[in-house]
């Protein structure tokens, strides 16, 4: 393959049309073919600074390109590429309700997480959260932080200039400031990935890039609070890739009141989470069905906001990031734990739902997030495993 040529025919193509704003992620069938287009790339980009636009992911071995030069890649190496256009992907939020600053948020109560703090908090787990930014002046989250990364701008830190991330970043692990707003996971640590821009939308590059950054940085937890109705192969692909590195992923269904939902949360490798309103009931908005692992909080959770604010928001969201804090108080005490096992713990630990009328238990897939019995569990299970090792060990000296 002519990887000169390749490039080459990029720029060419760049220049023809430079207004287009649109994007491609194109991966290679061969993977000797993309170390060889990398190696290139690295050479040229100095040299020929309009290839300093393409970007590159390492784990799904893709280059995220402009549209215009993708096709025409396409045409000519076409036994050689996949190309897939750069969707737009949208965080999970509904419209924004009235400001609060609640010492002790209702959904913190409703899984039990104070009952656990004496248990853990979720002390060294890293949790990447990938979505706005956040407002890293924030009284209740300066404690919280890491510097993350911007995606949008690598020389700028992950700023919140859209208020979700914020709002996550506080369900997730606020530590007590100017009002002593608490999250799940107080002392867990967040790095914020600023893959959204100030409008809450992303391309799915972005996306892929995110989940490339925290695998690449050994984080424990990913919180994915957004989704598309669109299956993605490169965000399928990145996916799989953070799952078999032992990191799960919590994602969002979805808003749209339906059954079935949105992806990354269909996917069978993430957990899927859905909203339930304070009666505990399947919120009105929540996507549902049974590929659903687990529901949370999401209906008017009140939590950090832009400028050292608060603010209450309804979604998806908002229960996901509820889910991810247990799931952190769990990986604390279990390290070692796999995301499937994860999985498997967060739906054998969680209560039923109330039903609305005419609502089937069974269609609704997993039941309301419970921390403590999830922390219970999980210690059940560890106390086994080292039973039955030291046991083997016994046995073996015999």
């Amino acid at each position: 393959m002519d990887y000169y040529g390749f490039w080459q025919m990029l720029l060419e193509e760049m220049k023809a049309a430079p207004t287009s704003a649109q994007r491609q992620i194109v991966t290679f069938n061969d993977p000797r073919n993309y170390a060889g287009a990398l190696a290139q790339w690295k050479s040229l980009k100095a040299k020929k600074p309009g290839l300093r636009q393409v970007r590159v992911s390492t784990l799904i071995r893709a280059f995220v390109m402009p549209a215009a030069g993708a096709q025409r890649l396409m045409d000519r190496y076409a036994d050689s590429l996949c190309i897939e256009e750069d969707s737009r992907i949208r965080v999970h939020s509904m419209a924004e309700d009235k400001g609060g600053s609640s010492l002790m948020p209702w959904g913190i109560k409703a899984i039990r997480a104070p009952q656990a703090w004496s248990r853990s908090t979720g002390v060294h787990v890293k949790i990447g959260v990938i979505d706005t930014g956040v407002d890293f002046r924030h009284p209740d989250l300066k404690h919280s932080l890491a510097s993350g990364v911007n995606l949008l701008n690598r020389g700028m830190m992950p700023l919140d200039d859209n208020g979700h991330g914020t709002h996550i970043a506080g369900t997730l692990a606020a530590a007590g400031g100017a009002r002593n707003m608490m999250g799940v996971a107080p002392r867990a640590l967040l790095y914020p990935v600023k893959a959204f821009d100030h409008n809450g939308s992303a391309y799915v590059s972005d996306i892929v890039l995110g989940i490339d950054w925290c695998v690449q940085n050994k984080i424990d937890l990913i919180n994915m609070s957004f989704g598309m109705r669109n299956r993605s192969k490169a965000l399928h692909d990145v996916v799989i890739k953070a799952y078999r590195a032992g990191i799960a992923i919590i994602a969002s269904s979805g808003n749209d009141g339906k059954r079935g939902g949105d992806y990354p949360a269909r996917y069978p490798e993430t957990i899927a989470v859905g909203a339930l309103d304070r009666r505990q009931r399947v919120a009105a908005f929540s996507n549902r069905g049974p590929y659903i692992d687990v529901y949370g909080p999401g209906e008017n959770i009140p939590s950090c906001w832009l400028r050292e604010g608060y603010k209450e928001m309804s979604g998806t969201s908002m229960a996901t990031s509820h889910v991810t804090g247990a799931a952190a108080l769990l990986l604390a005490l279990r390290p070692g734990l796999t995301p499937r096992e994860l999985k498997l713990l967060l739906r054998r630990t969680s209560m039923p739902v109330r039903l609305r009328k005419g609502q089937r238990r069974a269609a609704l897939g997993g039941g309301a997030a419970d921390a403590l019995r999830l922390l219970r569990a999980g210690i059940r299970a560890r106390r086994r495993t080292s039973g039955s090792g030291a046991k083997a060990v016994a046995a073996a000296k015999a």
